[in-house]
């Protein structure tokens, strides 16, 4: 049973981590980078970053897997206090795709060349499930993967979505703390997220966890505790991303955490998960014009393209500033530019977890 103040399991990662600093002190090695929206100069420990880069490139190789990302509905009977989507939130009009409009940003994923599509929505309550099998059913003879990141469901649900072809589930637990987790997120709890996320490895999904880095309440500024649940949890991807404050929330008279911050912790992330697939999130380019190449260069291989039509992009406000509300070709041509600058090619194929398919080849063998 995860305990959340438990952080033994990770002993050797905080010794790494320590010794990276240690090493910093005895001979500071920085990179002052004046910030990207001209305000203030950032120290970035680029001795953590260009460690978690090594292990990224000797573990996942160079290669960054494209996800179409599709919001297909900003309906949701959550509350979440930091969440623009939260079912007391009237000042975003509510919409819900169409299965024919899904499937049109589906088949631009598969004309991009991108592996996987990503089906997200708030927890909407009326989107039925059998109406999401029958997409993913259709979205799979595109030959593309499938991820969802739906919410919490039943058993039965998610089983139905997997056997319609449903490859991963990306749900991410927010914070380890299970006090500031129900506090956060009324009426739930961190325990029951970490228990449907064993039902999902156990129904053979890939899984994706992650926390939110900076989130208020939290009194673990380093994230130990985080860590340790990814640890613990060992998913085949691990969202993580800087808390954005959203004015339409009781949140949002807090603020983001620094750019050192959330770069420091991504790296982090990527040093306890070695073979776990690591996003550069939208967050952290939602805060900053170039987080994309920062993320990447923090030990990152996955980015999600915005493929939902703008006039729904504009409704689904988690937090403000969101990044790419544009044209998706055209922000498909400055991913592929930023990825030959940086020389990192694009993943081919599904792009399917290492450790998935470490499980696959254990299972054959019995």
């Amino acid at each position: 049973m995860w305990q959340a103040l438990d952080c033994s399991n990770i002993s050797f990662l905080l010794k790494l981590i320590n010794r990276i600093r240690l090493q910093r002190k005895m001979n500071p090695v920085f990179v002052v980078f004046q910030s990207l929206i001209g305000v203030e100069l950032m120290r970035v420990d680029t001795e953590l970053i260009s460690k978690a880069n090594q292990i990224r490139q000797a573990n996942v190789d160079d290669e960054v897997h494209l996800r179409g990302l599709i919001e297909i509905s900003n309906y949701c009977r959550c509350n979440c206090l930091y969440c623009g989507l939260r079912k007391d939130n009237q000042r975003i009009r509510r919409y819900r795709m169409a299965p024919t409009e899904i499937l049109s940003a589906a088949r631009l994923a598969a004309e991009f060349g991108y592996g996987t599509v990503v089906l997200q929505a708030g927890e909407d309550p009326n989107f039925e499930p059998e109406v999401i099998a029958g997409l993913i059913e259709q979205i799979k003879k595109l030959g593309l993967a499938v991820t969802l990141s739906l919410g919490e469901w039943e058993r039965q649900t998610y089983l139905l979505w997997k056997k319609a072809g449903a490859d991963r589930y990306l749900m991410r637990h927010e914070t380890a703390n299970p006090e500031l987790y129900s506090i956060l997120k009324p009426g739930k709890r961190l325990s029951n997220r970490i228990k449907n996320l064993e039902i999902l490895r156990k129904l053979d999904y890939q899984i994706g966890a992650g926390f939110m880095i900076g989130l208020p309440g939290g009194l673990d500024v380093e994230h130990k505790a985080d860590l340790a649940l990814l640890t613990h949890l060992q998913p085949d991807m691990a969202g993580v991303g800087p808390f954005i404050p959203n004015p339409d929330t009781p949140l949002g008279h807090f603020k983001a955490p620094s750019l050192e911050n959330t770069l420091s912790i991504l790296a982090q992330v990527r040093l306890a998960l070695p073979s776990a697939h690591l996003p550069a999130t939208t967050a952290l380019e939602s805060l900053y014009p170039q987080g994309y190449e920062w993320g990447l260069m923090a030990g990152a291989n996955v980015i999600m393209p915005n493929l939902t039509p703008l006039h729904y992009q504009h409704q689904y406000q988690l937090y403000p500033g969101k990044a790419q509300t544009r044209n998706a070709a055209a922000y498909h041509q400055r991913i592929m530019e930023l990825l030959n600058k940086l020389g990192r090619p694009v993943g081919k194929g599904p792009g399917h977890s290492i450790l998935w398919e470490r499980r696959q080849k254990d299972e054959k063998s019995k």
